[in-house]
């Protein structure tokens, strides 16, 4: 039994993280010792400014959003890349830029984000309700379109989207914009008033008793435009992943490992390397080692495939025919 000395503890690994691609989530953190960070100087466009990049590299849709001056809250449709690596890169580049910009030291946020999937329509309606109406359940406004950091102003059309993706939001309230738009203000004018309203999220109707409790829903939330909520990647090794994606590809391990530098070598490592860390969830390590390569190499190739994949409609084609096919032939073989 542990006596509560150092001597002897035990560390208890940390749940999981459970991903479902294509389904919604309500997103949150707060930052360290409630410090209000996001209300000094520019920070909290800074932050906003990583997840629109995040949102745009990973293919997430946010359907709602609110940054508050020490924690933040998002609905967002996760894409086919794992939701940990898109809200880790916002959260870890953030932080690592507020600490060099304020010569500070430590972790900035209190623990890692959490993440619930909401699981029907009305659950969904709940939670953007939720979300835009923060700064009126503090008290800071009266009115959520007086507060500047949410989605509220976007879907009403009085600023451009900086975050949400207005039609994906608004298809959930009506057929045509000004049909929705009303909708949604009457949502927000009824829910305004719901006893839960001022809860923490631990409470909030789509998050049971358990806040943090890893979940599989037997039928993830279609997307807002009614698209399926995605393919279903298996956990791999590296050496089974660089093995079939070699097979589809047609060419060699040993090509990828070896000295070249000619074009298309060096397009088949950023190729790889991009879908098995973003996609199929493989460490960069463990791939790093597989290939015979550094751990910041890897890193590389990644980046550069990522960037490829955003701007290069061949490169983006050849990336998710090789996705879908590594899916398909690992379901087979299951």
């Amino acid at each position: 039994m542990y006596d509560g000395s150092a001597e002897g503890a035990t560390t208890v690994p940390r749940r999981p993280r459970v991903f479902v691609e294509g389904a919604i989530f309500h997103v949150y953190n707060r930052l360290a010792r409630g410090a209000d960070i996001f209300s000094a100087g520019d920070e909290a466009e800074r932050f906003l400014g990583l997840m629109q990049r995040a949102r745009e590299r990973d293919g997430v849709v946010v359907l709602a959003w609110c940054l508050m001056s020490n924690h933040y809250h998002l609905a967002v449709r996760s894409g086919p890349v794992p939701l940990a690596r898109t809200i880790g890169f916002v959260q870890a580049r953030f932080g690592q830029g507020h600490n060099r910009r304020c010569h500070s030291l430590g972790p900035l946020w209190q623990s890692r984000y959490k993440a619930k999937v909401v699981h029907d329509e009305r659950q969904l309606l709940q939670l953007i309700s939720y979300i835009h109406l923060n700064p009126v359940t503090a008290s800071l406004v009266s009115d959520p379109a007086a507060h500047p950091y949410t989605g509220h102003r976007e879907l009403l059309g009085k600023e451009p989207p900086r975050l949400v993706d207005v039609d994906a939001a608004l298809s959930l309230f009506g057929s045509t914009a000004g049909e929705a738009r009303r909708s949604y203000l009457a949502t927000l004018r009824r829910e305004r008033v719901a006893d839960w309203l001022g809860a923490q999220p631990g409470r909030l109707p789509w998050w049971g008793a358990e806040p943090d409790r890893p979940v599989v829903p037997s039928v993830p939330l279609l997307d807002p435009l009614g698209r399926s909520p995605g393919l279903e990647r298996p956990r791999v090794t590296a050496t089974a992943f660089l093995e079939r994606a070699c097979q589809w590809l047609g060419t060699r391990l040993e090509r990828l490992r070896g000295p070249g530098q000619d074009r298309d070598v060096s397009v088949e490592r950023y190729l790889i390397a991009a879908l098995a860390i973003e996609r199929w969830r493989v460490r960069t390590k463990e791939l790093a080692d597989a290939l015979e390569r550094r751990a910041d190499v890897v890193t590389r190739w990644c980046r550069l495939g990522a960037e490829l994949r955003q701007r290069d409609a061949a490169f983006c084609r050849r990336y998710e025919h090789l996705d879908r096919a590594l899916v398909e032939d690992m379901a087979a073989q299951a």
